[in-house]
């Protein structure tokens, strides 16, 4: 029989560490953002709003690591999925809690399992997706 291996959760450490690497990413290419990291239960562990960053990136930086986690996949792989001839069209308007289908959210994976995701809003969607993606780059 084999043993299970136990994976390490997402930490608040890690967190702080993505926050920084998308956040640098995004000054760097003077980018206003906020970043949100999720556990892998969809509860948040670090979430930080540039000051000048719009408002609206809070909420969209928080909804695109949601979807990221909640299907397991980078959000600019599902944008064509939703839309009105997708086989998932309903699928934003089906759950309680709102989905957004914008580039910019990417699950978080540690050996081979789901422990949280990323989301950067403020950007272009295809910005946010860049950041994430550098921050990702940071704990893998």
């Amino acid at each position: 029989m084999s043993t299970p291996t136990t994976v390490a959760p997402l930490t608040t450490q890690d967190a702080e560490v993505l926050i920084t690497a998308a956040r640098r990413a995004a000054e760097a290419a003077g980018v206003t953002v906020s970043v949100t990291v999720l556990d892998a239960g969809g509860h948040l562990l670090a979430f930080r709003r540039d000051d000048r960053a719009v408002l609206i990136s809070g909420e969209t930086s928080t909804r695109k690591a949601y979807t990221a986690l909640q299907l397991n996949a980078p959000t600019v792989d599902l944008v064509d999925l939703v839309k009105p001839d997708g086989p998932f069209h309903s699928l934003p308007t089906a759950l309680d809690r709102p989905l957004l289908f914008i580039a910019g959210g990417l699950p978080v994976h540690r050996d081979g399992r789901l422990i949280g995701a990323i989301g950067v809003g403020g950007g272009t969607p295809e910005q946010d997706h860049g950041f994430a993606t550098t921050a990702l780059g940071t704990i893998a």
